[in-house]
Parts: structure tokens; C-alpha cells; sequence
């Protein structure tokens, strides 16, 4: 099959830190590849990749510092995905609405995998009037404020299974990775590390967005003992990060679509504790790969019966459940659905 992946500009694939869609878009494509299909990747050009790569800048935009209109890279991007569309047997968009004017107006299969959260209010007007378009979700959660759209399935997120090191001892220290920002409650984390004496490690970036809040809400709380800020780690530092830990911390105050730093945990052996919003209860098991829990004393509970949890179980459901491999297949199963589609409508 003949297959273009549109990635976001934002970060390379795979991301050198920080970046959850460019990283499944690396995995997804990376796996069709090995299974013998034809993939092009339109994306920044620091990306790596065994498919073809069509970069319509030079270097992801967060890391160019010369850098000052983002939207002018994708839209021309979007130009060199269409120029090429009739090469295609179909077409994965992970860029949100941004390509929804011009798949209206040309006859080409295609699919968009939305990766942020959707309970925006003015994304309302916007997908009713693109109603039509093909869209798959990374969690029946993520779905609930736009129930109506033209959802063709819920396709959740998968690793490589040789990507993290399955640990069996417990570790020492709790763990949060990923951004520090006001719904990821690394304040929450700070204080359940502060309830239960455990060390915390926090391995998180800042965006420009939330550098205020990080100044005068987090970074007072840094000063606990307790308590070490690592900063943005990236790929090559989260295997040991996350597989030395006691426990991963997912204090989350916020419809979180998916939550791609759980499935890492738990393919170390890592348990999790995850406040019960979002994907989060579809996404682990409990008692099992960790515990979901509603408040502060629930979480801290959980981080004294985290010892009961089987390491080596949590690794078995990351393989059962969140391979690369399966990712791929559910994908795959998508794209042939669409091709029926079209083929019935000639």
C-alpha cells in the first residue's frame, strides 16, 4: 500500500524531547515500513526515517530559533502533500483540521487521527461544517464532546516492544515526565511526594506558555529536599528514568485524550498512579498496571500499596495491549475500510 503520513512541524520524528503525536507518528510509520509498505512522511527535516521524507523545513519549528510564523511551514506542506495526492492509495493527516478546505475538494482517501483535546468551544462550528471527514480518535473519551463526528475507530497509542527495559525491582524514587503546565498538577505530585517521604524526579519541559506559571507556582515547590527537577529529557534518558522508578505519578487535572508517558511506564514495569480523568480509566488496569484514584489521600494510599503491583504483569499489558505492532494493524484495518469506501463509490 501506497501511504503518506503528515506530521506536525512542530517537533521532528521522532522528537529529539518532548513531543507525544510526532513520537506515534514515528512509530506508526517506522512499522509500516518494516512490514513492506510504501510510506512517505511529510515532516521536518531533522527527521529519521526508513520511509520517504518530503520536508518542507529545514528543522522542527520549536528548535528554530529563527522561527517566526509556523503556520507558513505547514501550509506549504499541505501544497506539497496535495501536488503528490494522486501518488497515494491513501492519506494520514495528524495535523487536526488544518488540510480539512482542500480533502473537501479533492477525491483522495484520507484519514485524520486527532491527538489533542476536543471540549473547545470553538471547535464546534468548525466540524459541523467538515462533518463528513474521516476522523479516528486515541480514546472513546477524547470522542464524548463531539460524539457526531465521522468517527472510523478508536485506534490507541502503541510503542516498539524493544524501545524500554523491563525492570523487575522496584525503584526508589516516584517519577513525573512530560510538560509542566497548570492541568499536568506536577504540584499535585510534588505534594503526594511530600505526604509519602518518597522522592520525586521530575523530568518535564516548560513551554513559553506556561514559563509564569512555572515561575510562581512550581518553581517555589522545587526547593523541598524531596525533590529534583531534571528538566526536558529526551528519548535516550526516559528508558532508565522511567524503568528506575518506584512508581510514575499522573496527577492530571484535565481530559487527557490519551496519556502516551503511561504506556512508557508501563512497558518498564513501571506501575502507575493516575487521577481518574480522561483516557486514564480505559488506559489502565487497576491493581494491575497501578491504581486510578479521585483525590490527594486516594493517591497517596495507592503509592504505599504500589509494592503489591507485578512489575512483570504491567509489562505483559503493555505488550498485550500498546505494541507498535497492534497500533499498526488497528490502522491498517482503516485504511482498508476507507479503500472499500472508495472503490464501492466508483
Amino acid at each position: 500500500m501506497k501511504i503518506a503520513q503528515v506530521a506536525p512541524l512542530f517537533e521532528s520524528v521522532p522528537p529529539k524531547y518532548y513531543g507525544g503525536t510526532e513520537r506515534v507518528v514515528s512509530y506508526l510509520t517506522e512499522e509500516l515500513v518494516r512490514q513492506g509498505h510504501e510510506v512517505t512522511l511529510f515532516a521536518s527535516g531533522d527527521s529519521v526515517t526508513k520511509a520517504h521524507l518530503i520536508a518542507p523545513c529545514r528543522r522542527s519549528l520549536r528548535l528554530d530559533k529563527n522561527c517566526v510564523d509556523q503556520l507558513a511551514h505547514h501550509i506549504l506542506m499541505l501544497e506539497m502533500v496535495f501536488k503528490q495526492a494522486h501518488r497515494f492509495d491513501i492519506i494520514h493527516f495528524h495535523i487536526d483540521y488544518l488540510h480539512f478546505p482542500l480533502s473537501r475538494r479533492h477525491n483522495i482517501p484520507h484519514v485524520t487521527t486527532l491527538h489533542g483535546r476536543l471540549d473547545i468551544p470553538d471547535l464546534v462550528p468548525l466540524y459541523r461544517e467538515f462533518g463528513e471527514m474521516p476522523v479516528v480518535s486515541i480514546s472513546n473519551s477524547q470522542r464524548e464532546p463531539l460524539p457526531w463526528l465521522n468517527w472510523r475507530g478508536t485506534v490507541y497509542h502503541g510503542l516498539p516492544e524493544d524501545l524500554y527495559t523491563f525492570r523487575e525491582e522496584h525503584g526508589k524514587y516516584l517519577a513525573f515526565l512530560g510538560r509542566i503546565a497548570p492541568e499536568k498538577r506536577v504540584d499535585r505530585a510534588i505534594e503526594i511526594a511530600k505526604r509519602t517521604g518518597i522522592p520525586l524526579k521530575i523530568a518535564a519541559k516548560v513551554d513559553k506558555v506556561d514559563k509564569e506559571y512555572f515561575e510562581t507556582v512550581v518553581q517555589p515547590l522545587l526547593r523541598d529536599p524531596l525533590i529534583e527537577y531534571l528538566g526536558e529529557i529526551g528519548d535516550g534518558e526516559k528508558n532508565e528514568f522511567l524503568g528506575n522508578a518506584y512508581a510514575l505519578l499522573f496527577p492530571i487535572d484535565w481530559p487527557e485524550p490519551f496519556g502516551l508517558v503511561m504506556i512508557e511506564a508501563m512497558a518498564c514495569g513501571t506501575p502507575v498512579i493516575a487521577y481518574r480523568r480522561g483516557s486514564v480509566p480505559e488506559v489502565l488496569e487497576e491493581g494491575v498496571t497501578g491504581f486510578i484514584v479521585q483525590g490527594l489521600e486516594d493517591a497517596v494510599e495507592a503509592v504505599y500499596k504500589v509494592r503489591n503491583i507485578n512489575r512483570r504483569r504491567c509489562r505483559e499489558v503493555f505488550e498485550e495491549r500498546f505494541s507498535a505492532t497492534r497500533m499498526t494493524r488497528d490502522y491498517l484495518n482503516i485504511y482498508k475500510q476507507l479503500l472499500e469506501v472508495k472503490q464501492q463509490a466508483v
